[in-house]
């Protein structure tokens, strides 16, 4: 999922005072395993906006994250588009252009971001808390949401960049293999393409385009703002709405259309002169808010989720040599994202490779994990959890996702509980219901089909 992020380097003094604030926070590791999930407040602005905040008082930082469903799903008959509308946000705005922005916000050890993906579009930043940096670093984002400029020539130079990355694309078996997997998984719906766009759909897309679809889809009532830092409740609402106020109220972005399952088997293969056979193998999966979520997510931690301790691992790598990574993963998203087993192998062992991933994911889907796989899943599970939220960074993005696909607010209080509830019973009952091989896509790359 192709994504873009603009980079803002440091000065050096504020590149020495955020490098010691990252070891003492390192150094706080340890003290964070045992703290319990961040009190999240939840709010919106006046304009319909989205607010979910915690107060994290122990560093002079603060993180904020505006997500919007703005993602490539959006993208209607022009590939590209979504990505492109992201890429250009920093490029200029109001009277600066992206020189100035970009000193701007370095000026002020403050980082900006912006990146697109499939469901959604999203722009960062961080700061130090303090006002004489922070309503600074402010402004210059709230200067970006209300006036983007999208100016001609950074949209020639990201166009072009983006023709590059699709030629690069072309030579790359694993590109090749995830692009006819989406395409092979959802047919019609808006995940199948690119969100690279196409060369056609590239070269089409205009200002206009661009500056259409951040009017339709960049605005507060289609918006989530997530807030983590040294900031009391009336400062993070102040700073809410503050940025808040330079978008247009619009409204939420339509519901997806939901995946229409395959209605067979089958396998698609494109050849390739590589020394190795890529392979995928899968179908549409589960949405984030999916009631089935947590025991597909731990059966897959026990089947190929688990890295070289997972069954499908144990059985392509260790018993056989045949790959040096074997997997599987959930993709949630709005709509059912993809499920995904997969491995790389020689070409000339790619049938085998495909036969024992079948007979793996047969096997699991009749009898489920071991007593002894469960318990070893859901320590590995509940044990790097607190890992997730260490950092200011990814507690606003645990946020954001809170948001966006609409959570609940104790989505990371009940998260080890709701692992450690997971039984073997409930394992099979999910698999058996929800995932089919005998309904999946198999997409080869390399030089010989299976």
């Amino acid at each position: 999922m192709t994504g873009h992020t603009a980079k803002s380097p440091f000065p050096a003094a504020v590149t020495r005072r955020l490098a010691s604030l990252a070891l003492l926070t390192a150094c706080m590791a340890g003290a964070a395993l045992a703290v319990a999930a961040p009190q999240i407040q939840r709010w919106d602005t006046s304009n319909g906006a989205r607010v979910y905040f915690v107060q994290a008082m122990e560093l002079p930082m603060v993180d904020i994250q505006l997500v919007f469903d703005a993602g490539s799903a959006r993208n209607g008959d022009t590939p590209g588009l979504a990505l492109l509308t992201s890429a250009l946000l920093d490029d200029g705005a109001g009277d600066l252009d992206a020189d100035a922005i970009a000193a701007g916000f370095e000026n002020l050890g403050a980082q900006f971001g912006a990146s697109s993906l499939r469901d959604m579009g999203s722009v960062t930043l961080r700061s130090l808390s303090d006002s004489a940096h922070l309503d600074p670093a402010l402004d210059l984002l709230a200067l970006i949401l209300r006036a983007p400029a999208f100016p001609a020539d950074a949209l020639e130079r990201e166009r072009n960049r983006l023709l590059i990355a699709l030629q690069s694309q072309e030579q790359s078996p694993e590109d090749i293999a995830e692009k006819t997997f989406f395409q092979a998984i959802y047919g019609d719906h808006p995940y199948a393409a690119d969100p690279l766009g196409t060369p056609e759909s590239l070269r089409a897309i205009g200002r206009k385009d661009i500056g259409d679809f951040y009017r339709e889809y960049y605005v507060a009532r289609n918006a989530v703002i997530a807030l983590v830092g040294a900031l009391d409740r009336a400062d993070a609402e102040r700073i809410a709405q503050r940025l808040a106020d330079g978008l247009p109220a619009g409204h939420r972005a339509a519901p997806l259309p939901p995946v229409a399952p395959l209605a067979e088997a089958k396998t698609e293969h494109v050849e390739y002169p590589s020394s190795q056979t890529h392979i995928l193998v899968g179908a549409a999966g589960m949405t984030r808010d999916d009631p089935d979520y947590f025991p597909l997510y731990v059966g897959n931690h026990v089947l190929g989720g688990g890295g070289l301790v997972s069954r499908i691992s144990a059985e392509i790598r260790e018993k056989r040599g045949l790959a040096y990574s074997a997997y599987s993963y959930f993709t949630p998203m709005r709509a059912a994202g993809p499920y995904t087993l997969g491995l790389q192998t020689r070409g000339d062992q790619a049938e085998q490779a495909v036969e024992i991933l079948d007979r793996t994911l047969n096997d699991f889907i009749e009898h489920g994990p071991t007593a002894a796989e469960l318990t070893a899943s859901k320590k590995n599970i509940t044990g790097g959890f607190p890992l997730r939220i260490a950092s200011n960074s990814s507690i606003a993005g645990n946020l954001a996702m809170i948001g966006f696909y609409d959570l609940p607010l104790d989505y990371l209080d009940r998260f080890n509980a709701q692992v450690e509830a997971v039984t073997a019973d409930r394992i099979r009952d999910a698999f058996r219901r929800r995932v089919h091989p005998d309904q999946m896509v198999t997409v080869t790359v390399g030089t010989a089909a299976p």
